[in-house]
């Protein structure tokens, strides 16, 4: 079973910084991982992508967050960063680590974590 652990939320005033990671458990077990991404989902309001990165390098983000977040991937350790900078309070959310087309010698399905809160406020 293969687990995806956020980490790097928290609490950052505007025009602030924050560096997410997300990791993958049983690494030894994966083969291979299509596209990893974040999504976020503010309170009140459906769950929406904020940025991915395919299996070979392609980076899709948002219009929100355009020129603010990078995405970035480790290709040998599965796992997915996003720096964010210039933080306003309407990317105040809680955001989720995604994996598609993750395949083990077992299985081959997608994945989600369980979502760290980024709060932007002065």
């Amino acid at each position: 079973q293969v687990q995806l652990v956020e980490s790097g939320g928290g609490l950052v005033q505007p025009g602030g910084s924050l560096r997410l990671s997300c990791t993958t458990s049983a690494t030894g077990s994966i083969v291979h991982i299509d596209t990893m991404g974040w999504y976020r989902q503010a309170p009140g309001k459906e769950r929406e992508l904020v940025a991915n990165i395919s299996s070979i390098g392609r980076t899709n983000y948002a219009d929100a967050v355009k020129g603010r977040f990078t995405i970035s991937r480790d290709f040998f350790k599965h796992a997915v960063s996003l720096r964010m900078n210039s933080l306003k309070p309407d990317d105040t959310a809680v955001y989720y680590c995604n994996a598609v087309g993750v395949a083990t010698t077992t299985s081959y399905r997608d994945y989600w974590g369980q979502g760290t809160q980024v709060t932007v406020s002065s």
